[in-house]
């Protein structure tokens, strides 16, 4: 039973709206929550983003916000008196939200706590250095997991998973079915044609290869962790990338 407050996980957008949502119980006093495609069970969340959308209806009891930080975008929802946290705000600004996790009619949104405009764009930034570490790690856990599930039974997996990463059945169940739909396409050769065609000498920002590639972020990551890993690319500042 929840008995205190639970904490707000800083995330991607990505992370949250890819999630698989599983509701409360009242009877239970226990909260809805996401389970992220890396196996992150999260009630309550803690988002950075631009605000690129705004509305409120007539009576100005209902209110909601779209945000985007570069990863995805979500809607942000206000009702009743929490309306005025939204409205404030204007578009373009960049804004610290904090909510619950929710959905409705299979959108996941957030439910407004508290938001705050960001003035120093160097929040941002060391926000997003700060969940890049927390995504190498996790990803890295993931494909141990992967390795786990090539060579065991799924009673086997599970037993292992609880153990080592304590994760529960829900939370392997939502890793798996993740892998499952992942493509299995090699595509080192293309990112590295494209790191080459960019570079001028100076390397190139890992932004740009999100905006000129059509892959997913999940699976670009990957690809770029897999490079760094062999020896193959390297990073000569934080965000920037070159073929070595």
């Amino acid at each position: 039973m929840e008995n205190r407050r639970l904490a707000a996980k800083k995330l991607r957008i990505f992370d949250v709206v890819n999630g698989r949502f599983f509701p409360g119980s009242k009877e239970e006093m226990r909260s809805g929550y996401v389970i992220t495609p890396l196996g992150e069970k999260v009630s309550r969340v803690n988002l950075i983003g631009s605000v690129v959308n705004s509305f409120v209806n007539d009576d100005q009891n209902y209110s909601t916000m779209t945000l985007d930080d570069g990863s995805e975008t979500v809607q942000v929802r206000a009702f009743k008196e929490d309306v005025e946290k939204l409205i404030k705000h204007e578009i373009g600004e960049l804004v610290l939200a904090i909510g619950k996790v929710r959905e409705y009619n299979g959108e996941i949104y957030v439910g407004i706590e508290s938001i705050r405009k960001i003035e120093n764009p160097n929040e941002e930034t060391l926000r997003k250095l700060e969940l890049l570490n927390e995504l190498i790690e996790k990803k890295k856990t993931v494909d141990e997991i992967r390795t786990m599930f090539e060579k065991m039974s799924r009673e086997e997996l599970l037993n292992a998973v609880q153990d080592k990463f304590r994760y529960d059945e829900e939370t392997l169940n939502v890793i798996l079915d993740n892998l499952n739909v992942e493509k299995q396409v090699d595509y080192k050769p293309q990112i590295l044609e494209v790191i080459n065609s960019l570079d001028e000498g100076e390397g190139v920002e890992v932004r740009k290869l999100f905006q000129l590639t059509s892959l997913s972020e999940n699976v670009l990551e990957g690809v770029l962790d897999e490079l760094l890993s062999a020896g193959i690319i390297y990073e000569p500042s934080p965000g920037v990338i070159r073929i070595i």
